[in-house]
């Protein structure tokens, strides 16, 4: 009980701090809910780049950042007479009471999958959305997470392949489709059937229980770690001046010195 008490004063004396920032700080004051947007977005991305690399100090102070957030929103809302932070909270435990009956009812749901299942249908029942089942994708989510999560909600309602080895007949059809716009030089058809690729590769990696966001990630980070051990190897001389042949053998021993 002691330390839900201490949670609570946590909670009361960050929305005291933003209290006071709003009314005495030039720049706290004039925010607006679409000048936060990119920040907010940008703190999160902050906390992700801070558990993949499992730097826990660094999970909590992108936490604190991404909850200053959500104080700040639930103030402005506050102002404006709209909502305020305990309303947020509310309605959040209503939405998770609603959304878990194999918690709070009777309904049953053994596994992750049957409870994600229990999830999409139960959100697309309670806001009858006019797009549907996709139509909950976030429009401005990065196209690679909106794929994965639109691939996701579709596989929930059935639509997906069978068994998961399938799904390397679509990539080989699209590989060939896109071999086949090189070919006929057409760059808006071509343009497509990369997405098309894309698209398909996405779910590759969901089926086998990869987050190509993750995945694609990792490797970005491991070509930039790999290239600046080329740039330093390469001493002196700039990395464009370097034959193939030579730019090949720093690759390699980048490879090999990471082993």
């Amino acid at each position: 009980m002691e330390n839900k008490q201490k949670k609570i004063d946590a909670l009361v004396r960050l929305l005291e701090v933003m209290d006071t920032l709003r009314v005495k700080c030039p720049w706290d004051r004039e925010q607006t809910f679409l000048s936060l947007r990119n920040n907010s977005i940008e703190e999160v991305y902050e906390l992700a780049d801070a558990i993949e690399a499992e730097d826990m100090d660094g999970i909590k102070e992108e936490l604190g950042d991404v909850l200053l957030h959500v104080a700040f929103y639930s103030k402005l809302g506050e102002e404006q007479g709209s909502f305020d932070i305990g309303d947020v909270a509310d309605a959040e435990c209503d939405k998770l009471i609603y959304r878990h009956p194999h918690v709070y009812s009777d309904i049953h749901a053994e596994t992750p999958d049957e409870v994600k299942q229990n999830w999409e249908a139960l959100k697309l029942r309670k806001k009858k959305r006019q797009g549907g089942l996709l139509g909950g994708v976030p429009r401005s989510l990065p196209a690679m997470v909106k794929a994965f999560r639109v691939g996701e909600k579709a596989a929930s309602a059935g639509f997906d392949w069978k068994q998961k080895e399938d799904v390397w007949d679509k990539v080989k059809e699209e590989m060939r489709e896109v071999e086949a716009e090189i070919a006929a030089k057409d760059q808006e058809r071509l343009t497509g059937e990369i997405g098309d690729l894309f698209f398909a590769l996405i779910n590759m990696a969901r089926l086998y229980g990869v987050d190509p966001e993750l995945a694609l990630e990792r490797t970005n980070k491991k070509f930039i770690r790999r290239f600046g051990y080329m740039e330093a190897a390469a001493g002196d001389r700039m990395i464009s001046e370097l034959s193939f042949e030579e730019l090949d053998a720093l690759w390699n021993e980048a490879k090999k010195s990471e082993k």
